[in-house]
Parts: C-alpha cells; structure tokens; sequence
C-alpha cells in the first residue's frame, strides 16, 4: 500500500535544517542585543524619517519596512534586528517552498535550502536591514508565482490572479533595489517563449501592472534631474574602468561570500543550467539575463560589491534541487560544512571581542567593518550632552545641530538620536543635503556639534562659528581602541 508523502518520516535533512534555523535564530536575537546598525544599516533606517520613492543609494521599499518597524520613524537597532532575525531564519524555507513549486521532492528541495542558510551571503548577510533581504524575498516569490502562472490554463482566472501577482512581485522587487528591474525583462521572454501564454492578456497585464510603481519613481526621479542614476553612474564613478582588480574583486569576493566550495558548486549548477536551458525556462533566464548586466557592472566599477550577483544566483539552488544529480551528494556535505564555518567564524568575530586580543600586530581596525557595529551610542549620548550644556551656559533653548563629515556619519547620529536635526558637510551630495540644505539650516545654527571620526577639523565655511569645546569618545573592543570620536562644539560669533 502506497504511503501518502504527507505521512511519510521527516527527512533528516528536513530535520537538520530545523536545527540550524533555530539555532541561527537564536545567534541573531542574541546579535540583535549587543549590535548596532551598520553604516548603511543606519543610512536606511533614516529613510524611515524621510519617506520619498527613491534616494541616492536606492529605491525607497527599505524605508517603508524601516518606518513599519519603527511604527513611523527611525527604528531601534534591536526592534530592526528582532524583524530580520526572523526574516533571514525564514529564507531558506522559502528556498525549500519555491523549489517544491517547481517540482522538486522534498529532499532535494531541503538539502537546497541547507545549502543557502549555510552560505555566508544569507547566513550572515541577511541579518542587516538592507534592500538586499526583501530583494531576495521578491526575487524568490516572482519565481515561485510565475512557476504556478505558467502551469495555469491561460484562460483562466487562476492565470489572471497568478501573473498580475508575479508582475505585481517584480514592481515590488524594483523598488527594493534597481536590479529588480531585470525581471521584467526575464517574465517577458520567459512568456513570449510560451505559446499558450504568449497570446493571453493576463501576463502582459501582469507587467503593466508590475510597472506602475517604477513609474512613479521614474517621475520622481526626472522631476529632480535623475540623481540616483547620477549618483550611481557619475558621482561614484570616477575611477571606473574594466582592470584586473575588478576581475579579482568580483571572483574572489563570491569566494568569499558564498565560500569555496558552495562557489564550486554554484560554477557547476550553472553550467549544467545553461546547458539545459531550455527545459530550464524561467530558472535560466532569471539567472542568465540579470547576471550578465550585472557581472559587466562590477568588472567595470571599482565601487561595485560582490552581492550584487546574488539575485540570479538564486536560481541555481533551485535548479539543483528540480534536477537533482550525484555529483550534488558529493559535495553537499563539504558545502554546508565549510559555509557554516565561514558563518561561525563571522560570528564570533562580531559577538565576540576578545577574540580581537589575538589580532596580528598589522590589523588595522579602520578596516573592520564590524567596528561600525559598536560605539554609536556613546557617541551619540556625548553630541546630546554638548548640547545640552550648550543651553544650559546660554540659559536658553538654542537652535542647535549636529554636523557629521561623511554621510556614514549623518546617518549613524541620525538612527542613533531620531529627533536630533541632523546636516551633512561632505565633499559630495548625499541625501542629507536635500533633508537639511546647509545654507538654511545648520549653517544658520546658534551652535553646532560637529563629529567626525578620523579627526578632521569643521569646514571651512563654517567661519562665522568658533570652537568652544573638544572632545573625545573612544570605542574599546578586546583591549583596543578601535575607533574614536571626534567631537567639536561650535558656537556662532556675535554679530558686529
């Protein structure tokens, strides 16, 4: 008698990726009360304080999870990290639905999402509150719907409902992040090359519809002289060029972000998908059309990062899990191994600082991102009691601002104290300008607390001020000073 699968065990490897997820689980709850945001963490939790469609780094999908998770303004580090904790244990089970949609048994389809939770690009990265984690979502949902749209009859009202909802998916991708334009295109030839959809309304519909938000930041965009493209093209681009650097850059940055191994396997998943291209269908060109693009873009940018691949690299564990084959049962074991260790090892570098007293003498903590992660608070608490003492000697409640040098800065003072006003004096635009035009703002101050971290003096044109008072707020991590900051209160000269 044939046992229903519903009844059947529970796999082990359905078991041990129970196992992991709550054991990363509770790693991340754990992080979520020791860490601060990052640098751009902080950037887009100051989104929440400032909602428009679009920015200079990105879309605006990320400050609206940020206000949700602030109920309206900036959120906490801890109340942003609680919510991705849950989202980044979660994602990998979504691996395991999307490749159940496509047709994989639940084993395959398990060890694929074992493999994702244990590379380090989503095992560590997804923790950060960044348009990456709910591109990743967006992307894997557009997959699993237009799967089940494509087995709809074409004239049905389950195809109507399911490719609105995939061309709604990939609208949403993009305004997480740019690259979520490229499904557009990837639904397009995916249906045209269907020819029981290809003459339908509904997917055709589905990308109209899909294109309405982009719309609306292409509006806001051309309104304002297109300074995202400008910022992203131009202003960061000075150095650009196709070199050895980048080639290096690219290649071993997925070495390191995805690991050794599992960056073999995906070589290997994604020669044999290319080769099996057209049964593939929707997995290969939602691989194969963004990768291209975006591969061109960090060979030619020296400001490009090794994740922007991530999106199309999700195709591949699904296609492995849908075309299972032996050379998967080889590696597997090895893959997860060494990811999970890449994983730990990031860690316990981050939650764990006296592991910075076995540091070489040559370590250089201006490097470390995680650094980012601590000391913001201090700081902030010392900008506030400046200026607290700033009205307190003036007897008054004085206009008072807190200035940053570079926009890491800003953002950090402005997540770290959300009713704080906040200017930026940087040598290029950032979004501050726009929030807090200097010549309206902080350079009409009655003082100014201005915070740098490598310490530089105050601009120049900040002459019609005088230095009142200095100060120093050093971070301590495994008996090093990591970073210190750079405090200096400024008060406006009399007049006459």
């Amino acid at each position: 008698m044939a046992v229903k699968e519903s009844q059947k065990p529970l796999e082990p490897i359905v078991f041990l990726l129970l196992v992991l997820t709550l054991a990363l689980f509770l790693v991340r709850l754990y992080a979520a009360r020791v860490i601060g945001f990052g640098d751009s963490e902080a950037l887009y939790a100051t989104y929440a304080k400032f909602p428009q469609p679009a920015y200079l780094d990105h879309p605006g999908l990320v400050g609206v999870l940020a206000s949700s998770l602030g109920a309206g303004t900036i959120p906490s580090p801890a109340a942003a990290h609680v919510a991705t904790a849950a989202l980044a244990s979660a994602f990998p089970w979504l691996v395991v639905v999307v490749a159940r949609q496509l047709g994989a048994p639940m084993r395959p389809a398990a060890i694929a999402g074992l493999v994702v939770a244990a590379t380090p690009e989503i095992g560590v990265g997804l923790y950060a509150m960044t348009p990456d984690l709910l591109l990743s979502f967006l992307w894997l949902a557009f997959i699993g719907l237009c799967s089940a749209a494509l087995e709809a009859e074409p004239k049905g009202g389950r195809s109507a409902a399911l490719f609105l909802a995939t061309g709604v998916i990939a609208g949403a991708a993009a305004t997480a992040k740019i690259t979520g334009v490229l499904l557009f295109p990837a639904m397009g030839i995916v249906v045209w090359l269907d020819a029981k959809h290809r003459r339908a309304p509904w997917p055709w519909l589905g990308i109209a519809a899909g294109l309405v938000p982009v719309a609306r930041i292409a509006l806001f965009e051309s309104r304002r002289g297109w300074p995202m493209l400008h910022h992203r093209l131009v202003d960061t681009q000075h150095a650009a060029g196709f070199s050895f650097r980048n080639v290096g850059a690219l290649f071993g940055g997925q070495l390191l972000y995805l690991s050794p191994v599992i960056a073999v396997v995906a070589a290997i998943v994604a020669w044999r998908l290319v080769r099996a291209r057209r049964e593939a269908g929707l997995l290969f060109w939602t691989f194969a059309l963004p990768i291209v693009p975006l591969a061109i873009l960090c060979l030619w940018s020296r400001v490009a990062e090794p994740h922007w691949l991530a999106p199309p690299l999700l195709a591949l564990p699904l296609f492995a899990a849908t075309h299972a084959e032996p050379y998967r049962r080889k590696l597997v074991a090895p893959a997860v191994g060494v990811g999970l260790a890449f994983v730990v090892a990031v860690h316990a570098w981050v939650l764990s600082p006296s592991l910075l007293r076995y540091a070489p003498a040559s370590y250089d903590a201006k490097v470390d991102i995680t650094n980012e992660l601590y000391g913001w608070p201090d700081a902030t608490r010392a900008v506030g009691e400046m200026l607290q003492d700033a009205d307190a000697a003036a007897g008054v409640r004085l206009d008072g601002w807190v200035v940053g040098a570079t926009w890491m800065t800003c953002a950090q003072l402005q997540a770290g104290s959300p009713s704080a006003k906040v200017g930026c004096a940087t040598d290029v635009p950032s979004d501050f300008d726009d929030w807090a035009p200097p010549a309206t703002t902080w350079k009409r101050a009655d003082v100014i607390v201005f915070v740098s971290t490598d310490g530089r003096p105050p601009p120049a044109s900040l002459s019609a001020f005088h230095l009142a008072r200095t100060e120093r707020v050093s971070v301590v991590r495994g008996g090093r000073i990591v970073r210190t900051f750079h405090l200096t209160l400024l008060e406006k000269l009399a007049a006459g």
